[in-house]
């Protein structure tokens, strides 16, 4: 939905121009592996495989709809014959096909992990360099002479190929190393990890400087959280547990703070997966030829007022980063994550609270201390750039009303809500200084 001519592709890329955000994350992934696999099979007989056709051009969109804003590279998804397998790793040839079962294997067959490293140093200097020479000495000319900031080396590894914290940092070690000699610039994002609270091991191990090479850099960290439900739930309990399961990942988050703290303070964190996923999704993917229920009324709005109150709670934790995963799912490829739209192709309300967020806050701010007797209703002051402001979020699926100080009487409010819909966020004057919350609703209150 992604490539040129498909249903998403320029509502999508439109939006995300006009998000003007940083630390944008573009991951090619295992679904579809003539799209996210530059060398799908083993050099022969003189010969390579190497071929961007279906990479490139949505690439190229996405670094003209980022340019002039940082950008995370992550080409998750490694060539399966790097892997030891039973038997060769087959895939469609189609490359639109959707395909669960490209990522196979657990031991790289190269156990010095060069050939995997060199694998992602020609990638970057694709993308960088203007093309690479490649095993058998031909040179591959791109014309691309990009800048990435990020490189983030893998994805989800206790899910994909289930490294050891002791394979994945030798890996990392290897990969940074020869991706260095392409970019000395470049800097590096570590783990993606899918279950941070069950792996306190790949932290401990991965964090301590002694594990790694001499000068490698640690520059990131990364992981992710997805609130979820069972089947038998629906909008009328998520609107309780996935906020309790928000906490539950705030102390896994404070648990992997101490770590870092003690091991690399110097280390940054990117929690650069943060959303829901619902039943629905899994059941597309587990059963052939299902196709998802569509989200329930309310649901838009509720997811997106799950990742403000992360926002804010993470802020207060000292998070460096904290993106909202993903811009364009779709039917069989988790529908309910998405940021746009897939019926219209507008941009839903996942992604106007994310543009409220980011066009109202930013490094810099100053949090102010914010107290409400209330757990139905999150909200924290901020004194910014631009004056005084207040973010209000309704967790629950009912109206609420909010009491301010007199001072507040007459303040503009911008709010995502039920009411706006698939559109941006609507600018209201406050009548008095009772600030009346739809459902869900997400507001920032500027203070006079």
């Amino acid at each position: 939905m992604l490539v040129r001519g498909a249903k998403l592709h320029d509502s999508s890329f439109a939006a995300l121009h006009s998000l003007g955000a940083d630390y944008v994350r573009y991951v090619p992934w295992l679904p579809y592996p003539r799209q996210a696999v530059a060398e799908l099979s083993e050099p022969v007989n003189g010969k390579t495989s190497w071929d961007f056709t279906h990479i490139d051009p949505t690439l190229d969109d996405f670094m003209k709809a980022t340019e002039g804003h940082s950008v995370i590279l992550n080409f998750s998804t490694m060539p399966a014959w790097m892997f030891k397998t039973d038997k060769p790793v087959t895939f469609p040839d189609d490359p639109n096909q959707v395909f669960w079962n490209y990522t196979q294997g657990t031991e790289l067959r190269d156990p010095t992990m060069k050939e995997a490293a060199d694998y992602y140093a020609r990638l970057l200097s694709w993308y960088t360099k203007g093309g690479f020479t490649d095993e058998v000495g031909k040179r591959h000319e791109s014309g691309h002479h990009y800048k990435v900031a990020y490189w983030e080396v893998l994805n989800e590894i206790d899910f994909e190929h289930h490294w050891t914290p002791q394979q994945y940092t030798k890996f990392y070690d290897a990969v940074t190393v020869a991706m260095r000699k392409i970019d000395p610039d470049i800097r590096f994002m570590a783990m993606a990890l899918a279950n941070p609270s069950k792996s306190p091991a790949m932290f401990e191990y991965f964090l301590n400087p002694a594990n790694h090479q001499a000068g490698v850099p640690l520059d990131f960290i990364t992981y992710h959280f997805y609130a979820a439900s069972t089947p038998d739930q629906t909008i009328s309990n998520w609107q309780y547990n996935f906020f309790d399961q928000a906490e539950g990942f705030l102390n896994t988050v404070r648990f992997v703070e101490e770590i870092r703290k003690r091991y690399s303070p110097s280390t940054k964190t990117d929690l650069n997966e943060l959303g829901v996923i619902l039943p629905e999704d899994g059941k597309e993917i587990r059963q052939p030829r299902y196709v998802a229920k569509s989200e329930p009324a309310g649901y838009w709005n509720l997811a997106s007022a799950l990742y403000a109150h992360l926002y804010v709670e993470l802020t207060k934790l000292g998070i460096d980063v904290v993106g909202e995963s993903q811009l364009v799912g779709y039917k069989s490829q988790f529908p309910s994550v998405s940021m746009m739209n897939y019926e219209t192709g507008d941009p839903n309300p996942r992604f106007w609270i994310l543009k409220l967020l980011k066009d109202n806050f930013g490094p810099g701010d100053q949090l102010v201390e914010t107290t409400l007797d209330s757990p139905n209703v999150t909200v924290q002051g901020f004194v910014t750039k631009d004056g005084k402001k207040l973010l209000a979020i309704n967790k629950r699926d009912r109206p609420q009303d909010l009491e301010l100080p007199p001072d507040a009487a007459g303040s503009r409010v911008s709010l995502v809500a039920p009411s706006s819909k698939d559109h941006v966020a609507i600018e209201v004057r406050l009548e008095g200084k009772t600030l009346h919350l739809e459902s869900f609703e997400v507001a920032v209150v500027r203070w006079k």
